[in-house]
């Protein structure tokens, strides 16, 4: 066969992209690592955070006042050359406050002019603090930023920077004065992380880090936004075989309200409402960067298990009377894990 006329061959594609693969997960490692030194025994946390980025999805963050929530965000953003801006959300921030505004102009002829001044939701990493003490109303303007990657003011729509995630971070604790997000808010995260509180050695290792300025102020940037879009494309091309379909499908549909409450799957009893296809096509695409995070070309199932509690615990609802016995969404779903894993 003429050589100039050969077809490129399966083998060929993937020893053109071995390399792109292999320094994917170099800088992943790297990146973990570094964020690793910054917030000390928050792995777990950073690996989730990470994969969320790398694939494209926002971020809802839970956890105590002063565990470094704002200052994982910083160091992300530092790490990766993002552009970055801060909301810090109280129940009279309007929603030109995040998206921008019209301002009238006149000019020294006279003349005047409706010029579009973008709001800080115009970076690349937004965070946005204490997001459940905004209003429904500011609250909602970020919906179309988070999904529709756009801004629309006066008529007119505004494209948002790329590569562009959404950090937001909640208080569990002083509930007063607070506005809960609604679940269709709530569906436009990709990942619901919680922040546990340090252990004992986690803290004494606290001391030995200088107090003199943050680690996050003086980072030096270990790639560019470039790299995040280039490495997001790679996720993609990640392999997903017909088991872990079927099993990421099967992980989904498990997440669903039972018939009845005499069913044999116990763990379906105390649920409400179930994850929504979104949730699906977040933990596919998760499970795809957490593959390429561990040096593999195809998703395996250990990737979906990684990547499934952040996906689904702020997509499942439970029962008024499974939560006055106590039951949260975490137990909760790690029967209906177990379950899963059991059948996979």
């Amino acid at each position: 066969m003429d050589e100039r006329n050969r077809k490129p061959a399966l083998s060929d594609a993937v020893a053109d992209s071995a390399a792109d693969f292999a320094e994917a997960q170099r800088l992943l490692g790297q990146l973990r690592t570094l964020l690793g030194g910054v917030i000390v025994g928050q792995d777990e946390l950073i690996a989730h955070l990470v994969t969320a980025v790398f694939a494209g999805g926002h971020v809802l963050i839970e956890g105590l006042p002063g565990l470094g929530k704002t200052h994982l965000a910083k160091a992300l953003a530092a790490a990766l050359g993002l552009r970055w801006a801060r909301v810090q959300c109280t129940p009279d921030l309007m929603p030109a406050d995040v998206t921008g505004t019209e301002v009238y102009l006149t000019a020294a002829g006279g003349a005047s002019s409706f010029e579009f001044r973008p709001g800080p939701v115009f970076a690349q990493l937004v965070l946005v603090d204490e997001i459940n003490r905004a209003t429904p109303r500011t609250q909602a303007a970020l919906l179309e930023a988070m999904q529709e990657r756009q801004v629309t003011q006066a008529g007119v729509s505004h494209r948002l920077p790329t590569p562009f995630t959404v950090l937001a971070t909640q208080n569990p604790i002083e509930l007063e004065g607070t506005f809960p997000l609604p679940e269709a808010q709530l569906d436009r995260f990709m990942f619901k992380l919680t922040v546990p509180f340090p252990s004992r050695a986690t803290l004494r290792a606290l001391l030995d880090v200088s107090l003199d300025a943050e680690p996050a102020d003086t980072l030096a940037p270990l790639a560019a936004p470039a790299d995040v879009l280039r490495i997001g494309a790679l996720a993609r091309r990640v392999l997903l075989g017909e088991r872990c379909k079927d099993a990421a499908v099967d992980l989904v549909a498990a997440t669903q309200p039972a018939a009845d409450d005499s069913a044999e799957d116990d763990a379906r009893r105390h649920i409400r409402y179930g994850a929504s296809p979104r949730a699906l096509q977040a933990l596919v695409r998760a499970a795809r960067v957490r593959a390429l995070m561990e040096g593999r070309v195809h998703v395996d199932l250990a990737d979906l298990d990684a990547v499934a509690l952040p996906v689904l615990r702020h997509r499942v609802l439970l029962r008024l009377a499974s939560e006055l016995d106590g039951l949260d969404t975490d137990r909760a779903l790690a029967a209906v894990l177990e379950g899963w894993r059991s059948r996979h």
